[in-house]
């Protein structure tokens, strides 16, 4: 990797996603550079999850797409997580059947080092209390915002440089929507990079540092997040101004 290009973590260039006889991503360029919090906004069926899922392989597509500087196409999710890029899916996928513990654990599952991940536990529970109150029940009976905090809990404790984000705050009461912002902004400043999928917008870009705006399946606009909060457009397409 070039001097230029050694602080980029992600980068996405001519990414195309079809499936079903939809063109759901045609043709996408973005990066996620070390240390910062990105975020891809947009309506639904703008093509941010699909390009989430291309990211770690569970749609096929087209393009280029590089982490660490290393070709993403071919490795399996197992892979990605040994590298470390985690994500945290739209939906949460937590295992229903098991218990807020060996949910926590099995985010862990590429690790050996027992006192790191006693560490990350504590650091888990820490940030989201609720689980550890509850952390011996089954997490199929959680709340929706529980299991967000699951999932997001579970991805951390694989120790990510990297850490997708995939509607986060999806289908959650006002009070969750704000503690698991708090999380996000919490984990970037404690020095994971972020990419941040959001239908929220303007919470999206009060702690992102950069934005890019998805239509239709393409990229209309990237900047710096609080220039993207002021620009027009942006406020009247995503903020109803």
């Amino acid at each position: 990797m070039s001097e230029a290009n050694k602080d980029v973590l992600l980068q996405v260039s001519g990414l195309k996603v079809a499936y079903g006889g939809i063109q759901a991503v045609k043709g996408v360029d973005f990066e996620v550079r070390r240390g910062e919090l990105v975020c891809l906004i947009g309506s639904n069926g703008a093509g941010k999850t699909s390009t989430m899922k291309a990211i770690t392989g569970s749609l096929p597509c087209s393009g280029s797409m590089h982490y660490l500087g290393k070709p993403l196409r071919g490795q399996g999710p197992w892979d990605l997580v040994r590298q470390g890029l985690a994500m945290v899916p739209e939906g949460r996928g937590v295992f229903t059947r098991m218990s807020i513990h060996e949910n926590l654990l099995m985010g862990a599952f590429v690790r050996d080092d027992a006192d790191g991940i006693a560490a990350d536990l504590d650091r888990a529970y820490t940030l989201f209390p609720r689980l550890k109150e509850r952390q011996a029940q089954l997490a199929g009976t959680l709340s929706g915002g529980e299991q967000q905090m699951l999932a997001m809990g579970r991805a951390l404790m694989s120790r990510p440089q990297l850490l997708l984000l995939d509607e986060p705050s999806m289908g959650l009461s006002p009070i969750m929507v704000d503690k698991i912002f708090e999380v996000v902004r919490e984990v970037h400043g404690q020095g994971t990079t972020v990419l941040l999928v959001e239908q929220n917008a303007s919470r999206a870009l009060s702690i992102a540092d950069r934005g890019y705006v998805m239509e239709s399946g393409l990229i209309t606009l990237d900047g710096p997040a609080q220039q993207l909060l002021h620009d027009p457009a942006v406020r009247a397409a995503y903020l109803g101004e």
